[in-house]
């Protein structure tokens, strides 16, 4: 049987690491959208940092910066195993967008964790 100290013990381990975790989710907190074409749709992420140079921190954002660039280059991103067989949003190429084939940008939610890219 665990006694009282034990289970106070257990308790703020799992709280530090709950609380590190927290942190390290923030620091790389990766923005996913879905980019729609004409003949197919991908998820794409973004930094926050990426999202501020093109001008804002939303689809339109992206959007935007899109028509008037006219392409802009991104991280596709899919669905992997990480290493501890946990499934994840990970970035898989880095890939050209351009704007006479994309028809939406949308932002995109995801139940598993988000890899940020290189």
């Amino acid at each position: 049987m665990l006694s009282r100290c034990d289970v106070i013990k257990g308790a703020a381990v799992a709280l530090l690491t709950l609380s590190i975790q927290g942190a390290w989710a923030q620091e790389t907190k990766m923005n996913l959208f879905k980019i729609v074409t004409v003949k197919d749709e991908i998820i794409i992420g973004l930094s926050a940092e990426e999202l501020q140079a093109l001008g804002g921190s939303d689809a339109s954002a992206v959007a935007h910066a899109l028509a008037q660039k006219g392409d802009l280059t991104v991280w596709q991103y899919n669905v992997h195993r990480g290493q501890n067989g946990e499934l994840q949003q990970a970035p898989t190429a880095k890939v050209g967008l351009l704007a006479n084939a994309s028809l939406r940008v949308e932002p995109y939610s995801t139940p598993y964790q988000i890899v940020p890219h290189p």
